[in-house]
């Protein structure tokens, strides 16, 4: 068809001039409601720096719906709803990676979490099922056989509890529970005290003099203590009214202070078990500040991210996939970018070491570091290219 100014006008779309029926809206947010969003407790203090740090951290390991093969090694990625919704798009708010920051985001915070199939395609004939959309959602209450689960309903834009059979949901706990969920846990400890010290800066900083005036008699009898209320309330007039806060006393009478500092233990007590945290969970301020080594980042990365992924792809596999999946040869498998931490500086090194050994092909290194593959045919195979070609 011939790109005419008629032709152009009839496949023309326009944000503001489309001719869709307008859609009825009930209530709506000033913010998002599907959201992840921390407790409380948690929402005030360091412990969210450090939630987010090892949410964003688990989000970059990639989570793929796979093929084995006869030797149960990874053969090829699945074209699947599964691996779309892990991948690309969870749901019509959510991509597959900010789905899986919310897994991870979540699972820290709650200590544990229900990753929910929404929407699922079922075959008649076959009876295989399809997932179109998941969503994370909060576990409100057990059964022996399901839970209670509030998840985000995005056509009625509201958060509802649902009742789902266990198997119908992959139901993940935090394999740190018992240092960060635990009510008596070293992270529950270190939030208390956090908030304790929250209320007592907020108290400092409320502009209250907290004075006591000694009067210069005794205030027992009603008539006293009317008189001490009388003079109290003047002075707080004096104060209130004045451009600059000064106020007059007798000389018989004296003020004393009681806004000044104390001397506690609450702060030496933070930083205790703040470093306690940090070595449970195998934290460094290194690491979270982007400063670590290569030792310290694999020790992170295989003690405190790796058990998170697997937490969660373990799960996925055993609710997931079927019996007749597993024989099929399906899993669910998780990858890990090792050339995200080298530095450039090694980057030659390590081309010439995997493509030398057969490790990589030339184009697949290639696509490590952004480049567009060759067109020269030698590129896709693994050979030694340091050595002579055979004669035959």
């Amino acid at each position: 068809m011939p790109n005419t100014f008629g032709s152009r006008l009839k496949h023309a779309w326009n944000a503001f001039l489309n001719r869709d029926p307008p859609r009825m809206y009930g209530g709506g947010y000033s913010y998002r409601p599907d959201r992840p969003r921390l407790n409380r407790t948690t929402d005030r203090t360091i412990l969210t720096a450090i939630y987010a740090r090892m949410a964003q951290d688990a989000t970059a390991i990639t989570i793929n719906h796979v093929r084995l093969d006869e030797n149960d090694r990874f053969d090829a990625v699945l074209d699947s709803g599964l691996n779309s919704c892990l991948n690309l798009s969870a749901n019509k708010d959510q991509t597959g990676r900010a789905l899986r920051y919310d897994m991870y985001l979540s699972l820290l915070d709650e200590g544990v979490i229900a990753i929910v199939p929404v929407d699922i395609d079922e075959d008649p004939v076959t009876g295989e099922t399809e997932i179109r959309s998941m969503r994370v959602g909060k576990v409100k209450e057990w059964y022996p056989d399901d839970v209670r689960v509030e998840l985000y309903n995005d056509r009625t834009g509201q958060k509802e509890e649902v009742i789902l059979p266990k198997e119908r949901a992959a139901i993940v706990e935090n394999p740190f529970y018992s240092v960060m969920n635990e009510p008596n846990s070293t992270v529950q400890r270190l939030i208390s005290k956090l908030r304790i010290m929250d209320a007592v800066d907020e108290q400092a900083g409320s502009g209250k003099l907290d004075l006591i005036i000694q009067l210069p008699y005794t205030v027992k009898s009603p008539a006293r203590k009317e008189q001490a209320q009388e003079r109290r309330k003047t002075l707080e007039e004096q104060l209130a009214g004045s451009r600059y806060g000064i106020g007059y006393i007798d000389a018989t009478e004296h003020i004393t202070q009681l806004n000044r500092s104390l001397e506690n233990n609450l702060l030496k007590s933070i930083e205790y078990l703040t470093n306690m945290a940090y070595s449970q969970l195998g934290l460094t301020p290194e690491i979270m500040n982007g400063t670590a080594d290569d030792a310290a980042m694999t020790n992170y990365e295989n003690r405190v991210i790796e058990p998170l992924v697997a937490a969660v792809v373990d799960e996925m596999k055993r609710k997931f996939l079927s019996r007749e999946d597993l024989k099929a040869k399906q899993s669910i498998m998780y990858f890990r970018d090792p050339f995200k931490l080298a530095p450039v500086s090694m980057v030659a090194e390590m081309a010439d070491k995997f493509t030398r050994n057969e490790i990589m092909t030339s184009n697949e290194f290639r696509q490590v570091i952004g480049m567009k593959p060759s067109k020269d045919p030698k590129a896709d195979q693994l050979l030694n290219k340091n050595l002579s070609p055979n004669a035959e």
